[in-house]
């Protein structure tokens, strides 16, 4: 491709990015759409966000090729001729989970057929996420994608590799017109900012992805049949997310996977996505790889931490609960049942901030044990804690500030409760404390979760916009039977998680 179409090539692709930011899409849902074949992402390219914990995604897709004459090439990329047409519909398959909300993992499935037609093409991917959840609006991760080469049961003295569409291709090998290409190994890393909407109460919001990759991102950039054009291995894609209601998502996606221009829309409906897309917007039908091709995609979303799929679910009351009164910045007053009802060693989960359970027992002095042997926690600590930061003894969360997210503000609601991890998963980063909201919703969340000590959740809702009242008074602790705990602690590596672990020696 010259220069000039190159160039306008690119320039395409930045009019659809910018098109998009005009159209309406959901807020820092952090519901990444299911890209073709390689777990989250757009479509062609990965984003920097991962799966929540345990959510397993299945997804297949399909598109359609269809050529005049198929291209055939010699090693030096001479002589091409026409051959036969080609048609075909090509299918992938990919499965993925996410792994300590840090984590994306998964296989894919690209060709499964015998050797004389390329032989299986089944291959596995991952994506660590790199930055701290307390980095608002950004993400960075790096990743790896590998995919086996065909092997044409031994025909050829070539030395084979996957191409970019993911189908057995006897005209892509290692040194095919006298220059380098190997794609089984596909490393990149990438980056992805989430931009709320501009309105006060926008629905949507806009994420922009830029990386770059070695393999399918960049290799055979050098062969005129195989690329319409080449960036070299960058890539940028953009993304626009429509809330419709009741945890339902419409992502509207654009893309340069550094070789062709794509674009596609999914619904995501909670436990199922529906998509359609285009690939090689600008293609010119002179090959398999410089064609347009169209296609759908469905995906399955699934959470293993439930055992069931990960549905969108109605904006119900809060679980039954153990109220505790709002504590002050040096005391923690824990809400107890008396000594009678409290039998030794009472099994009781408690839902970390990791997004994890974990089981402890009480004993009817309130002290907390853990492992086999019911060692108390007291007696473990510093070395031993729980895992997970927690806004317990923190200024902002002491003093009743708001919490900011996504350009809205959100204020506490009633005093601290107990939660299950399955009904909630982490959505965002406040003061680096994690915050999390019910399974399925959307944003404008109308319930934050944020853990004050593990077990412990407080709950936060929208504030009230200006003139709309006030917002309500603090729950009355009037009748609470309760008891001080001091916070005092000689180590300073453990002054912010010494209020959030040591209540748990009296939760009953």
């Amino acid at each position: 491709m010259t220069r000039p179409h190159r160039r306008l090539s690119l320039m395409g692709v930045a009019g659809v990015l910018a098109l998009t930011l005009h159209v309406a899409g959901s807020a820092q849902t952090l519901r990444v759409p299911s890209s073709l074949r390689y777990g989250s992402g757009l479509l062609h390219i990965p984003v920097a966000s991962v799966l929540p914990h345990l959510v397993v995604t299945g997804t297949y897709s399909g598109f359609r090729v269809s050529v005049p004459n198929l291209l055939i090439v010699d090693r030096n990329r001479e002589g091409f001729a026409a051959g036969e047409p080609f048609e075909k519909w090509m299918s992938d398959g990919s499965v993925a989970i996410g792994l300590f909300n840090r984590v994306e993992a998964g296989a894919t499935l690209q060709h499964f057929g015998d050797e004389a037609e390329g032989g299986r093409m089944v291959g596995a991917f991952g994506r660590i996420s790199v930055l701290p959840s307390s980095v608002r609006y950004l993400d960075v991760a790096a990743g790896l994608r590998y995919v086996p080469a065909p092997t044409f049961g031994g025909r050829y003295g070539h030395d084979f590799q996957p191409n970019r569409l993911g189908y057995p291709d006897s005209r892509i090998f290692d040194g095919v017109g006298g220059e380098p290409f190997n794609s089984t190994l596909t490393p990149y890393v990438v980056g992805t900012a989430r931009l709320p909407g501009l309105e006060p109460d926008p629905g949507y919001d806009i994420t922009l992805t830029a990386g770059w990759g070695g393999g399918m991102f960049s290799a055979g950039r050098e062969l005129e049949f195989y690329r319409a054009g080449s960036s070299g291995g960058l890539f940028v894609g953009s993304a626009v997310h429509l809330s419709m209601g009741r945890g339902r998502l419409v992502n509207v996606m654009a893309e340069y996977d550094g070789f062709d221009a794509n674009a596609g829309v999914q619904l995501d409906l909670g436990g199922l996505r529906l998509g359609a897309f285009s690939l090689s917007l600008g293609g010119d039908g002179q090959s398999t790889f410089r064609t347009a091709r169209f296609g759908v995609l469905a995906s399955v979303v699934f959470c293993a931490g439930t055992a069931s799929p990960c549905g969108p679910g109605p904006h119900g009351p809060a679980p039954d609960t153990v109220v505790l009164p709002a504590p002050p910045p040096d005391t923690v007053l824990i809400e107890q049942a008396p000594a009678a009802e409290l039998v030794p060693g009472t099994p009781v989960m408690l839902c970390l901030a990791t997004g994890i359970e974990v089981e402890v027992s009480i004993t009817a002095a309130g002290d907390t044990l853990v492992g086999p042997a019911g060692v108390a926690i007291r007696e473990l600590r510093p070395g031993v804690d729980f895992a997970g930061t927690y806004a317990g003894g923190e200024d902002w969360f002491e003093l009743g500030d708001p919490v900011d997210l996504g350009g809205r503000e959100y204020e506490k609601s009633g005093p601290p409760i107990r939660s299950a991890c399955r009904g909630i998963v982490p959505v965002a980063g406040y003061e680096g404390v994690p915050v999390f909201a019910a399974t399925g919703d959307a944003e404008p969340y109308p319930v934050l979760y944020v853990p004050v000590a593990p077990g412990l959740w407080q709950r936060y809702t929208p504030r009230p916009p200006p003139g709309a009242g006030s917002s309500p008074s603090r729950s009355s602790t009037s009748g609470v039977r309760s008891s001080a705990v001091s916070m005092s602690d000689s180590s300073s590596s453990q002054v912010r998680r010494a209020p959030a672990s040591r209540a748990l020696d009296a939760v009953s």
